[in-house]
């Protein structure tokens, strides 16, 4: 099963071989890389050469998914043809089916208009549809306002607060949690769960 999921602004998709240099461009050799000073681990990237970067877990692992009915850890956004971000997920707690969830967009011209409001939207209802778990979140920084405003708007609620447990860039910020309840997302409609010709199947 390949995914491909279509918004009015975007396209959430699965991963393709030819997408890890497009994303070893944004990461290494962009002239705007402002997304590097909001997305984690905010830390200096390491050193890959392009082909050790096309031969990380992280993409080979994902790109092994397309062709099963496997949940994603990622899926590429997609915006006027282009690969413009991404959307991702990673475990706390296999055992309680605790993820957390993020997005990069790494092009800054699209940070507004709605474009990260959207992805991040059918993500939620992707992963609700998809997986047995009965929350998604964030975890973010106290200076990451854009990202807290973002998970508001999907209907998290501040969840715990750490006091100066974040130093990002040398400064003290405090750690934040952010989530949603499988039934607070359900109740609040804001998406319908995604009609079956948005996924397409592919042998």
């Amino acid at each position: 099963m390949r995914i491909h999921l279509q918004g009015e602004k975007v396209v959430l998709r699965d991963i393709r071989a030819e997408d890890i240099d497009t994303i070893y461009y944004w990461q290494y050799e962009a002239e705007d890389r402002e997304h590097l000073n909001w997305n984690g681990p905010y830390k200096p990237l390491d050193p890959y050469t392009k082909e050790e970067y096309r031969a990380l877990p992280r993409y080979q692992e994902s790109l092994a998914l397309i062709g099963t009915d496997a949940p994603r850890t990622e899926l590429m956004i997609e915006i006027d043809g282009e690969l413009k971000g991404s959307v991702g997920r990673y475990w706390v707690s296999e055992e309680t089916n605790w993820c957390e969830i993020g997005i990069v967009i790494y092009d800054s011209r699209y940070w507004q208009n709605g474009y990260g409001r959207e992805a991040f939207r059918m993500w939620i209802d992707y992963l609700f549809t998809h997986m047995d778990t009965v929350r998604l979140g964030i975890g973010t920084w106290s200076g990451n306002e854009r990202m807290m405003k973002l998970a508001a708007h999907m209907g998290m609620v501040e969840e715990a607060r750490v006091r100066k447990a974040r130093i990002v860039r040398g400064e003290y910020y405090d750690a934040i949690k952010m989530g949603i309840l499988r039934e607070e997302w359900e109740d609040r409609n804001l998406v319908a769960p995604a009609p079956i010709n948005h996924v397409t199947r592919a042998t």
